[in-house]
């Protein structure tokens, strides 16, 4: 079985299609999905899908890019559907680098971020992080403000020197479709190294696709790729593998196996 730990079915992309994405990915053996929002709108219909589909739970927050497009007001009711019981995660959250480089905007993501951490630690949640050429902020933040009730590094692109501080700060790491690129060395790195405990995966589609897909749109019924790259790398079987990164997102997301 497989746990697809950050997906956007609730992406204009996909969601026209949900029905026939999530029989297709079932068919792979994704029993599973965290759908992550990361605005207003798009965290009200995670939980709408939660909602009307059995397998499907919800992370719901402000992703770095979005601050500006989300009033306190909203903010502020996203937190009371936060008791929501298929609602699993803040996230995403964190600070974005790449695409913003005013400073002062950078400033504000800080902010938001800090915000979203210390709401998580009230709501006993776990978090699902942003973090795009943004390490240092992004460590020192979360060092000076450690997520409680865990979290993980969703789509990690750190080195495999950097594991040791983000295990420090209680989270975990996410592992998707740039492992399988055939030129993602450091990806590469990071699941030999990255112990089995400390290890989920996931798809971020529509984005992100597998090799050898890339250049399509991407579904988790392509997350069985991930874990073959991954098994590959760690040199040891699929079923084990699989068995052990399921039960850790269960765990981690607190959910009944």
């Amino acid at each position: 079985m497989l746990f697809d730990s950050h997906c956007h079915l609730n992406d204009p992309i996909l969601y026209p299609e949900i029905d026939r994405v999530i029989e297709d990915a079932k068919k792979t053996g994704v029993k599973r999905f965290l759908v992550i929002g990361y605005d207003y709108e798009s965290s009200k219909l995670a939980i709408e899908i939660s909602e009307k589909y059995e397998e499907c739970y919800a992370a719901i927050g402000v992703h770095p890019t979005e601050i500006d497009k989300v009033s306190e007001e909203q903010y502020q009711e996203l937190l009371s559907l936060a008791r929501h019981p298929k609602v699993k995660a803040i996230g995403e959250i964190g600070l974005d680098y790449h695409w913003v480089k005013d400073p002062l905007q950078r400033e504000k993501q800080k902010e938001w971020f800090i915000k979203q951490i210390l709401d998580a630690n009230k709501l006993g949640l776990p978090i699902s992080i942003h973090n795009r050429d943004s390490n240092e902020d992004c460590l020192k933040i979360l060092k000076e403000h450690k997520p409680t009730s865990g979290g993980v590094m969703h789509c990690y692109s750190g080195s495999v020197e950097m594991l040791n501080d983000i295990f420090s700060c209680n989270l975990m790491i996410a592992l998707g479709g740039p492992v399988t690129f055939t030129n993602a060395k450091t990806p590469k790195e990071v699941a030999e190294e990255v112990p089995l405990d400390k290890l989920i995966i996931e798809t971020d589609c529509p984005y992100l696709t597998p090799h050898p897909h890339r250049g399509e749109k991407n579904e988790p019924k392509y997350l069985c790729l991930v874990l073959e790259e991954i098994a590959r790398l760690k040199d040891m079987s699929k079923k084990h593998l699989e068995d052990v990164l399921y039960k850790n997102t269960c765990h981690l997301f607190n959910i009944d196996e």
